[in-house]
C-alpha cells in the first residue's frame, strides 16, 4: 500500500515522522512526500549570509539527501513562499494537494494535527487544506482510504525545552513502535540537514527519538491505538 506525507517545510519529515516512514519503507510500503516550501525564510540563513532563494535552494539539496537516506520512494519539493502560506489562496495549495494524491492514488494520507506541534501557521494551514483535499476526494477516489495527523503525545510535550502542542491520549489512534535501526536513519535524515543542525541541537529533537511515532486519525476512534496505520483497512 502506498502513504503519502504532506508536509509544509523541509525537515518536517524528520523531526519525528522519519522513524515511522523508516520502518514502513522496511516494511516494503511505498511512502512519497509532498513539502510544499523550500524553507528558504528560515532566519538560520542570516547565519551563512543567503537570500531566502539562496537558502532555499541549499535545503532542497539537503532534502534530496534525506530522500536517498529514508530510501523514499518519491519526493516532490514545490516552491510555495515559506512563512507565507497564510497570504495565499488556500484554494490555489488545494488544488496542488489534490493533484498529488490524484497522481499518487495513496491508501493513506498524513500531514500535521490541527494544533501543527509548534503553532506555526503554515503547519496550520497545511493541516486544514490537506483535510478539504481528503474530503473532497474521498468519496469519489475508492482509493483513498485514512487521514492521519503526526502528533506528540502530552508527555514529550512536558519534556521539551519550549512549548509544544499534543494531542490528548484519547485523540491518539495509532502508535507505530520503532526499532534501533529507524532511530538511526531519523538521525542520519537529521544529519543531512547541515545548515540547521544548531537548530536540531537546541530543540533537542535525539532526545525523542526512541519514543516511536503517534498519530490521530480523522473520524476513527481506536482503543487501543492501532500499530500501524495501515491496520483495518480494506
Amino acid at each position: 500500500m502506498r502513504i503519502l506525507y504532506v508536509f509544509p517545510h523541509p525537515d518536517d519529515e524528520s523531526f519525528g515522522p522519519a522513524l515511522a516512514i523508516s520502518k514502513q519503507r522496511r516494511e516494503g510500503r511505498e511512502v512519497h512526500l509532498l513539502t510544499l516550501t523550500k524553507g528558504g525564510a528560515t532566519k538560520q540563513r542570516r547565519k551563512y549570509g543567503y537570500s531566502v532563494e539562496e537558502m532555499g535552494e541549499v535545503r532542497h539539496k539537503e532534502m534530496l539527501n534525506v530522500a536517498k537516506v529514508l530510501d523514499l520512494s518519491g519526493m516532490k519539493v514545490l516552491d510555495m513562499p515559506d512563512s507565507g502560506l497564510k497570504e495565499m489562496d488556500p484554494r490555489d495549495i488545494e488544488r496542488v494537494v489534490t493533484a498529488e494524491i490524484e497522481r499518487l492514488k495513496p491508501a493513506v494520507v498524513v500531514t500535521y494535527a490541527a494544533h501543527g506541534i509548534s503553532g506555526f501557521h503554515d503547519h496550520l494551514i497545511a493541516h486544514a487544506v490537506v483535510k478539504r483535499a481528503f474530503c473532497e476526494l474521498r468519496d469519489k477516489a475508492p482509493y483513498l482510504k485514512r487521514l492521519a495527523f503526526f502528533t506528540i503525545t502530552e508527555e514529550e510535550a512536558e519534556r521539551a525545552p519550549f512549548h509544544l502542542n499534543a494531542s490528548k491520549p484519547e485523540e491518539i489512534d495509532c502508535v507505530i513502535e520503532v526499532d534501533e535501526i529507524d532511530v538511526r536513519n531519523c538521525n542520519k535524515a537529521l544529519d543531512c540537514y547541515m545548515t540547521y543542525q544548531d537548530t536540531v541541537d537546541k530543540m533537542g529533537v535525539r532526545d525523542f527519538l526512541k519514543d516511536g511515532v503517534v498519530f490521530e486519525i480523522f473520524q476513527e476512534r481506536h482503543e487501543p491505538p492501532l500499530a500501524d496505520l495501515f491496520e483495518n483497512l480494506d
